[in-house]
């Protein structure tokens, strides 16, 4: 493939350019560019001012409501977005469970999630991870028995990012205890108001509620919100993962980072001249900034291939692409030295009134909870051991 960019992608870049400079509101480009957190309203302030435009889901098909953007196209958005200092579209409806339900939903289904989901009037989470089924998803025990024109749903699912804010739920439960484990699982869409759905939030070390326990005691669910085939849930879940991963690698969120991590190591000083300077922490900067570039030229292979669902070529991606982001968020800590350390939840939630001693402390205090936060990168979406399996598996054929 040419990995130059032509004269058309040039101006489409503009034009990407020119909608983010007149539209992202300067308060969300402020919290993401400062590490600060991002609530529900921020969310879906962002997505739909993008929706109004009708660049929501660039991914897909344009008869549902996507831009019919190239591979090229839909990586300069994603990296200038990411540039500018854009909020994510939250990818669980968009790019996760959108794809199954073109993929393997009823009409019906299309017909009623999608345009939901295009705009934002459903918000999604994702119901896989369970205290005893985590990378071994297929261990799950959560269960869903037929009672008519219902399905009874028992269980529990864990790690569930933001499904406090939740309108939905796509999980996988088991209908066939009987089966092997793959084979008996089902793909379930879960109405979050239904009676007999606790959240519990889970706060991490980062001090942030971002993830949760869900409890399902006899949740009664709709036939109707069975995607595809009952007990082919699995298929419908690799592919779901697929998409998944390769969003995992967010080479533009990480081109950003990188542009802050050199800004703070040009502030910093060191022996009486800028820490960008030390040969010992500038070789650091660029083994990453190496490791970025391919990444990114990976990554254009993989969404070059556009008749093509993302195979396990997907968890390449996924593996290098959290561990240039953990790299990052450690070379920011390095570089920042002690005014990472405090921690301040008022600070983070982007409160005013917040004292420090100078902008580079400004920037500096939300780099601690920024990094905790990070460690899970190459955990959630699969483990990066068990990608390293299926690399060894079905690419090496070991």
């Amino acid at each position: 493939m040419d990995l130059n960019y032509s004269p058309e992608d040039d101006a489409f870049r503009q034009q990407v350019r020119d909608f983010l400079a007149a539209n992202l509101p300067p308060d969300l480009r402020r919290k993401v560019r400062g590490h600060l957190r991002l609530g529900k309203d921020d969310y879906v302030r962002w997505h739909r001012i993008v929706a109004a435009q009708g660049w929501a889901a660039p991914g897909w098909p344009v008869e549902y409501g996507g831009t019919g953007w190239n591979a090229v196209q839909r990586h300069i958005w994603d990296e200038e977005c990411a540039l500018a200092g854009a909020p994510p579209i939250l990818p669980f409806g968009v790019n996760m469970v959108a794809p199954v339900i073109m993929a393997f939903g009823s009409a019906a289904q299309k017909a009623h999630f999608l345009p939901r989901i295009l705009h934002c009037d459903d918000w999604w989470c994702q119901g896989y991870s369970e205290p005893g089924a985590g990378s071994d998803l297929a261990s799950l025990a959560t269960t869903a028995v037929r009672d008519g024109g219902h399905y009874v749903v028992n269980g529990q699912k864990t790690w569930t990012t933001l499904a406090q804010h939740a309108d939905m739920i796509f999980c996988l439960v088991r209908t066939d205890p009987a089966a092997r484990k793959q084979d008996g699982i089902s793909f379930l869409l879960i109405d979050m108001k239904s009676p007999g759905i606790t959240v519990r939030p889970i706060v991490m070390l980062d001090e942030e509620h971002e993830v949760n326990e869900v409890f399902f005691d006899n949740v009664r669910v709709p036939v109707e919100n069975l995607v595809g085939k009952e007990n082919q849930g699995w298929t419908y879940a690799k592919f779901l993962l697929g998409h998944e991963r390769t969003g995992i690698a967010a080479v533009g969120r990480s081109k950003r980072e990188l542009r802050f991590l050199k800004a703070l190591a040009l502030r910093q000083q060191l022996g009486g001249r800028p820490l960008l300077d030390d040969p010992v922490f500038a070789a650091k900067i660029a083994q990453v900034e190496i490791e970025l570039m391919a990444l990114e030229v990976t990554v254009l292979r993989t969404i070059a291939q556009e008749d093509r669902a993302p195979g396990p070529q997907a968890s390449l991606l996924k593996i290098k692409g959290t561990e240039v982001q953990q790299a990052l968020a450690e070379l920011m800590v390095e570089a920042a030295g002690p005014a990472a350390l405090p921690f301040d939840s008022a600070l983070l939630e982007g409160r005013h009134g917040i004292a420090h001693d100078s902008a580079d402390e400004m920037q500096a205090a939300p780099l601690a909870a920024y990094y905790f936060n990070y460690r899970k990168t190459s955990i959630y979406g699969g483990s990066n051991e068990i990608q390293k399996n299926i690399i060894a598996r079905m690419i090496l054929g070991l």
